[in-house]
């Protein structure tokens, strides 16, 4: 049996999909891709060992794939126009359905052995967090996906962290076919990603902003304490 950590990659294959697929597998993992791409035999020599193909509402069909992953990159995403039925489709994308995996994978994280080691969950969330996009659609439900996910680091994580640890990556303009003016190379981007996965116990972030540096973490400390807080007086009048 091989002893390799597996890597399951939403939005394998788009371009940062593909080069973290690439550079994960250079080191020695094992990858698991996830598109919703139908056609999966125009990308099979794209990376991944294995390709599995899902579907938004249908996320609890992946439970057999994600419970043979370590780390699990939510990656997938897309840029849409502004409109009503656009903004509906990104939230649905960007935020919704990186929560319903979240929470099957942390369902599965909680089966394991005690003694098994953590499994690790990283969600891409975009500077768009919290910095223009120049897309409100976009913006909207980038944002609503890293609120969701510092709520949970912080508030409603029901492991605390010690079967389930959560990153979030934060990505400033790279060059895909969603962002084809973007500075950063996928290439650039992947590599990045790989070594600060290693040194950061939270926030992995890329960015040619240097603003997104400062911002994140001072938003991320405010509400680290304001959650403390709330937690406080919920113990407090529960009692």
């Amino acid at each position: 049996m091989s002893n390799k950590k597996t890597i399951g990659i939403t939005g394998a294959s788009g371009s940062l999909g593909k080069a973290l697929a690439r550079k994960f597998s250079s080191c020695g993992f094992q990858i698991i891709g996830f598109t919703h791409n139908k056609n999966i035999q125009e990308i099979v020599e794209e990376g991944p060992n294995e390709w599995v193909y899902w579907e938004c509402g249908k996320e609890f069909l992946l439970e057999k794939s994600l419970s043979k992953i370590d780390i699990l990159i939510l990656n997938h995403g897309i840029y849409e126009s502004e409109s009503v039925l656009n903004l509906e489709k990104s939230i649905e994308i960007n935020a919704t359905s990186k929560l319903k995996i979240l929470r099957l994978f942390e369902k599965i994280s909680l089966s394991q052995s005690i003694n098994s080691p953590p499994k690790e969950i990283w969600i891409n969330t975009s500077e768009a967090e919290i910095l223009p996009a120049l897309n409100p659609c976009y913006e909207i439900s980038k944002s609503l996906i890293g609120q969701i996910i510092t709520f949970k680091k912080n508030f409603n994580n029901q492991n605390g962290s010690t079967n389930l640890i959560i990153k979030k990556i934060i990505l400033g303009p790279f060059k895909s076919d969603l962002n084809p003016v973007g500075i950063m190379s996928p290439e650039f981007v992947a590599s990045l990603i790989f070594y600060f996965s290693k040194i950061s116990n939270y926030l992995i972030i890329v960015s040619p902003n240097p603003l997104t540096y400062i911002l994140f973490p001072l938003r991320e400390f405010y509400f680290v304490v304001y959650y403390q807080i709330l937690k406080f007086f919920k113990r407090r009048f529960s009692n």
